[in-house]
């Protein structure tokens, strides 16, 4: 049985991939959309650090943490978490 779930374990090791088995173009893509998704969260943390606490739908501690999640959290905070 101990053997079954090394195996299975090494299996799914031997899965993923690592940054030198991707392709140039793979580790391009990667960057890119890593600078993307940084470029907005700063966009946006420094937005809702700026602007006043009455212009904001909900909590700013609530709006800082959406905003860490990947890609969807700026375009949330830019759509819903700001009042217009």
């Amino acid at each position: 049985m101990a053997d079954r779930r090394a195996s299975t374990h090494s299996s799914k090791r031997a899965a993923r991939k690592h940054w030198s088995d991707l392709t140039d173009g793979q580790k391009a893509r990667v960057m890119i959309l890593g600078t993307v998704q940084l470029s907005l969260a700063a966009f946006a943390w420094t937005d809702l650090a700026t602007r006043p606490k009455d212009t904001v739908n909900g909590s700013k501690g609530m709006w800082a943490a959406i905003i860490a999640i990947n890609f969807v959290g700026p375009v949330a905070y830019f759509w819903k978490g700001i009042r217009r």
